[in-house]
């Protein structure tokens, strides 16, 4: 039945006549709406009549699609992650059907999971009899002495890797080393006191006293190097750790005093090649060509406009600094001869002289400072273009050198001269084997039965 059975004909006309004005209330709202999205879509481009471009459609989702897969770069290579090769391979099967109880046998790959997991096994103590025997012939008695061909390092009682491993855990993870003696007794159930960890480095920086000169001579025969320093502290007394990279070498040394002597000591008399630095003026001992940072000197450039956001030509006067930067970068890349580098420098050194020189002139300007060093500097701004492979910042002394900030802010520096060696020691040697791409692990094994390989030869 409908709701209106039963009205009488007076109370449908009465409803009839209410649902018409209704209608003509809704007919003006839906008019007025009309008008206003009109004029509001006439405001967005490519929407409604009144802005003379064909209203916009928005596409469907197979439509979307397809234009994302057109404006999409095609890949040379894919990223997706690459399977692990297994050492253990298990088969699961479903012994019974889940529904009607039946047997099952047979089957085939469905597919393939992979779990990574690290294996429960304890470290390994052995034992090294030394049995005697006495000679039938002369009487004498002989007993065996063991070497690092039976796994022995000297007179300590933790084998090659295991000592590898603290060390590498010390220098590259900046692991403490009560963490380290935490996790030597979690993951492999042995405790070694905090005493016997600090012993284990000191001796691995011996094992590698060796290695560490060498490491220096390399620097000191290689073409270019970034030299830095960084405060440290050794038994509360302040110093500073000094660092020289190269591409393929790291060497620290640290010392008490911050003065040019050290850097003298360092480089020797036998450096001749480009020392990359910041202005500091202790490496202006260095008698040989010198390449400033420029990313100081930009710095310095940017914090000075940053302070003085209203001189627009001061603005302008470091942004024309930047493009003659910019520029020198560009010839530096470019294939010239001897000569022609050599061109190239002076023309840059003549046109930063002619930018700077309004600034040097005016004592009062907010440029006078940087001018005038950039003018004392002025013959090793630009090195970099008549050497070729010399950098034109310093940033590989400031990567090197970060680690030791961090381990100092973390544990205040070191306790004793022999501790100073140590820190300095290892993080040459592992700085130097992470540039050359070298397992840091199997690196300093290699290292220390190297070392023991020599000491019985002699």
């Amino acid at each position: 039945m409908s709701e209106f059975d039963g009205l009488s004909r007076e109370e449908l006309v009465r409803i009839i006549l209410e649902l018409r004005q209704m209608v003509a209330v809704l007919s003006e709202k839906v008019a007025y709406l009309e008008k206003e999205n009109e004029l509001l879509r006439s405001q967005i481009p490519g929407g409604g009549k009144g802005s003379g471009l064909p209203p916009f459609v928005k596409p469907n989702r197979k439509e979307r699609r397809e234009a994302e897969k057109a404006s999409r770069k095609k890949r040379t290579q894919s990223f997706a992650r690459h399977r692990d090769v297994q050492t253990k391979e298990e088969k699961h099967y479903v012994e019974e059907c889940p529904d009607c109880g039946h047997k099952l046998s047979g089957g085939w790959e469905h597919d393939r999971r992979q779990v990574i997991d690290i294996p429960e096994t304890p470290i390994t103590i052995t034992d090294h009899i030394l049995m005697a025997r006495r000679c039938g012939y002369c009487g004498k008695v002989h007993v065996p002495k063991l070497s690092i061909k039976d796994g022995v390092v000297g007179k300590q009682r933790v084998g090659v890797r295991l000592m590898s491993l603290i060390a590498t855990m010390s220098t590259v993870n900046r692991i403490p080393v009560r963490t380290i003696q935490r996790m030597l007794s979690s993951l492999y159930g042995v405790h070694i006191s905090t005493g016997e960890i600090s012993e284990i480095l000191h001796k691995v920086a011996e094992f590698g006293g060796q290695t560490y000169q060498s490491i220096l001579r390399e620097i000191r025969g290689s073409p270019y190097g970034n030299g830095d320093e960084t405060g440290w502290r050794e038994d509360g007394v302040n110093g500073y750790l000094w660092s020289i990279s190269t591409r393929s070498a790291r060497y620290f040394e640290f010392n008490k005093s911050r003065a040019a002597r050290v850097l003298r000591k360092i480089l020797g008399y036998c450096f001749g090649g480009v020392l990359v630095c910041d202005f500091y003026g202790a490496y202006n001992i260095h008698e040989g060509p010198i390449q400033r940072c420029w990313v100081h000197l930009l710095r310095d450039l940017s914090k000075l406009a940053e302070k003085n956001p209203e001189d627009k030509p001061l603005a302008e006067w470091v942004e024309r600094i930047k493009r003659i930067y910019r520029s020198a970068k560009k010839a530096a890349r470019r294939e010239m001869s001897e000569s022609g580098r050599a061109q190239a420098r002076l023309r840059f050194e003549e046109i930063l002289g002619k930018v700077i020189t309004p600034y040097i002139q005016d004592q009062n300007s907010a440029g006078h400072v940087l001018s005038k060093r950039m003018d004392k500097h002025m013959d090793e701004l630009f090195t970099f273009v008549e050497y070729p492979g010399c950098p034109s910042e310093n940033n590989a002394a400031e990567r090197a050198i970060r680690p030791a900030v961090i381990a100092r802010k973390v544990s205040g520096g070191t306790r004793s001269a022999r501790g100073s060696r140590t820190r300095c020691v290892l993080m040459s040697l592992f700085g130097t084997w992470q540039l050359q791409d070298k397992d840091p692990l199997q690196a300093c094994a290699d290292m220390i039965i190297s070392s023991q390989l020599h000491v019985n030869t002699i």
